[in-house]
């Protein structure tokens, strides 16, 4: 769904639908260690590229929204691990090294890369 700022997250929501007035963010609904989501807070947020770059299956995402020094302002802090390996990744925008290793396609490509850079 399209956010308030224009980009598409599968974790916002909104339903203005007969006088209904919902709009969350379901990563910062369901952590309790979070601030409330505003929809200001879409405006900055990198979930989208992270969700735009890296389309496993198997990644698990964590939004958690603090405030910076002395209340000005928000900070969101995005920790990413893998469903599959149960392992905390450290680039979500790339995404788990072990998946990545599982892919038979990827070697190729990589291969292929090398031996240009070989040329």
């Amino acid at each position: 769904m399209r956010t308030p700022a224009g980009k598409e997250c599968r974790f916002y929501y909104r339903d203005f639908h007969r006088g209904r007035n919902i709009q969350e963010c379901r990563l910062v609904r369901d952590n309790p260690d979070s601030l409330r989501w505003r929809p200001v807070d879409c405006t900055n947020c990198p979930v989208p590229e992270i969700l735009q770059a890296n389309a496993s299956a198997n990644l698990e995402l964590k939004l958690t929204i603090r405030p910076r020094l002395l209340g000005l302002g928000r900070r969101k802090e995005v920790k990413a691990s893998c469903r599959r390996h149960h392992i905390e990744i450290e680039n979500p925008y790339v995404g788990c090294s072990k998946c990545i290793e599982e892919r038979p396609g990827l070697d190729a490509f990589r291969e292929a890369l090398e031996q240009l850079e070989d040329d």
